[in-house]
């Protein structure tokens, strides 16, 4: 398995997710504006990890990376915003977070 295939799973298994989470939050809950945040922040991770394994350099590589991590951070943001205005209960709101803290590291650690 390639060095980036791990994070690239982890950041698609997360946008998966967040596809799922951001529909049930529109559809059941009539929240659209954080769910949209969410969402858009959360898939941008998968996103910029796909375009760094196609780096035309290792700057554009890191840079990339770098990318996908402020998205984790803010989807993060998003996610506990979520939690503790209860549109998300605990558990959901945890597993996500435990999940995009992996991303990161194992984003930071590839760098």
């Amino acid at each position: 398995m390639a060095r980036d295939e791990p994070t690239k799973h982890k950041s698609y298994q997360l946008a998966l997710k967040l596809v799922r989470i951001a529909k049930a939050l529109q559809q059941e809950q009539r929240e659209f504006v954080l769910s949209r945040q969410v969402l858009r922040s959360g898939t941008s991770i998968g996103a910029n990890v796909e375009e760094a394994t196609a780096a035309q350099s290792k700057k554009d590589f890191v840079a990339k990376m770098a990318i996908a991590s402020k998205e984790a951070r803010e989807t993060h943001y998003w996610l506990r915003l979520l939690r503790d205005s209860d549109y998300l209960d605990r558990k959901q709101a945890n597993e996500l977070i435990r999940l995009l803290t992996a991303i990161v590291k194992t984003a930071q650690s590839n760098n």
